[in-house]
């Protein structure tokens, strides 16, 4: 894992990396968002694309806002205090939810749409059981759950999730997070999506399980599913080669002028 330091921007309410030059990618981390997750894309993508990672602020807002809405908002600020647009949106896991809100509420906004183990139809979350606060064991192996190789759980990456679980306030916010993702199901509303999506699936996802990944290829248009064996719930961190393989030849494809019929 290549483990580049990129600066973090701060500006207002606003945290974010922003490395690079051209298209812009947005990339929306989930609920254990270490920038660890995402060092080989933002390295990757760089030499293409402005590539931006703004920290979502999951366990910040209060209470009443800790919802997949009360983060779309927050996304919506940053995007048009930035004034991005034509932009690529990536989502992992809750933020691939978040990606799928906006799109709905903004698709003006988005060129293309990139989703990685999101939720927003059916997840099997980790919000229904914290039953031992503090036992570092249970929550190491609840986040090796999250991978295919249990290896890919770094104890910085266990250190994290253990810290937030030690503290009341944020395990009641993420268990209000893991409600509020399950109530607001969007099944019904995906065949408006009319952006060119990429839906990228661990085989071995036990969180949102690959038939999710078909469910959203069936429900989303315009979109192409593609499916990585030996790899759980965070393709773009447990097999970022692939992963960004695959997501290269999506945006390369993108940007080919179309064929003329003749």
């Amino acid at each position: 894992m290549n483990r580049m330091s990129y600066e973090i921007k701060q500006e207002g309410k606003f945290k974010y990396i922003e490395e690079g030059n051209g298209e812009t990618l947005i990339l929306l981390h989930g609920l254990f968002g270490a920038l660890s997750n995402f060092g080989d894309l933002i390295e990757y993508f760089r030499r293409q694309y402005r590539v931006v990672v703004p920290m979502l602020p999951l366990l910040e807002l209060d209470l009443l806002h800790t919802s997949v809405g009360g983060i779309e908002k927050f996304l919506h600020k940053f995007i048009e205090y930035k004034s991005y647009s034509g932009i690529h949106l990536l989502g992992n896991s809750l933020g691939g939810h978040v990606a799928l809100v906006y799109i709905l509420k903004h698709p003006e906004n988005i060129k293309s749409l990139i989703l990685t183990g999101s939720s927003g139809l059916f997840e099997s979350g980790m919000g229904d059981t914290y039953p031992k606060r503090g036992d570092y064991e249970y929550i190491k192996a609840k986040t090796e759950l999250t991978f295919y190789d249990p290896k890919v759980a770094t104890k910085e990456l266990v250190d994290e999730v253990f810290e937030i679980t030690t503290n009341r306030l944020k395990v009641i916010k993420i268990i209000a997070l893991a409600k509020s993702a399950i109530r607001n199901n969007l099944g019904e509303e995906l065949n408006e999506i009319k952006q060119p999506t990429l839906l990228v699936w661990g085989n071995n996802d036990s969180i949102t399980p690959p038939f999710v990944g078909r469910e959203f290829h069936r429900l989303i248009p315009n979109s192409e599913l593609h499916f990585i064996d030996k790899c759980g719930h965070a393709p773009m961190m447990e097999v970022p080669d692939e992963f960004n393989n695959i997501l290269h030849q999506f945006l390369t494809k993108l940007n080919e002028p179309a064929a003329v019929n003749g």
